[in-house]
């Protein structure tokens, strides 16, 4: 991982309100669970959570960016996924009680919630909305999964970079669908299990297609529906 630029982070509040896990809880409830949390600042390509760490705390994300990691034994970089405020990493630890999957890395300026495993057992016990909004949370990560395990023993390298387009993709202005800022071709290599080269292949293919371009920070799918049928077709680039 190239080393980022230290940037101070603005001041943020230390509050959990931006957390969607206990986006309908009782401001009271919130309270408790905030007294209950360490508080911790993180700088850009600093480790929050190592793998096979024995500690079994939840983390929330209250500011900044963070990622989730695996890295073979080579030191190549597996990307799992990218979080930002109001999201939480670490809760299967803290569930089964078991060392951690994956290591947690922040790619900029974070502020994080640190709570203890028996305080978060106990506010599952206790409100119902939360537990309900893990389950919630944990479905989507399982579903996520099974879509990349999917891909990974199905399709081909470009394939896998035209999912992943798709995925990061999010509606904006006008009608348009953007990904928004463009990644680097690195980071799309991680998350894909493919290299620079063929991700930047694989982009420059699609521009001269006319399937997408580049517009200053964001990078605009002019095609989607066709990217989505090109996913399917069989490449063994």
């Amino acid at each position: 991982m190239s080393p980022t630029p230290r940037i101070a982070m603005p001041p943020a509040p230390r509050s959990l309100a931006s957390v969607a896990l206990f986006a309908d809880l009782p401001e009271t409830a919130r309270q408790r669970v905030e007294k209950a949390c360490r508080w911790r600042t993180y700088e850009a390509d600093q480790t929050i959570i190592a793998r096979d760490d024995a500690s079994n705390d939840v983390y929330f994300v209250v500011a900044g960016l963070a990622r989730v990691v695996l890295y073979s034994a080579a030191g190549r970089e597996v990307s799992f996924d990218e979080i930002g405020p109001g999201a939480c990493v670490g809760e299967l630890a803290a569930i089964d009680g078991g060392t951690r999957s994956a290591g947690v890395v922040a790619l900029a300026p974070s502020l994080v919630a640190i709570l203890p495993r028996a305080a978060f057992l106990e506010t599952l016990a206790s409100e119902p909305k939360a537990a309900l909004a893990l389950l919630t949370r944990l479905a989507a990560a399982l579903r996520q999964a099974t879509s990349r395990i999917f891909e990974l023993s199905t399709l081909g390298a470009h394939n896998r970079v035209y999912a992943e387009l798709l995925r990061l993709a999010r509606p904006a202005a006008g009608g348009r669908i953007v990904i928004r800022p463009i990644p680097a071709h690195g980071d799309i290599a991680a998350r894909v299990s493919a290299t620079r080269e063929t991700v930047a292949r694989a982009l420059s293919d699609l521009a001269k297609k006319g399937i997408v371009a580049r517009e200053k920070q964001e990078l605009v799918l002019r095609d989607p529906k066709r990217l989505k049928t090109m996913v399917s077709t069989f490449s063994e680039a």
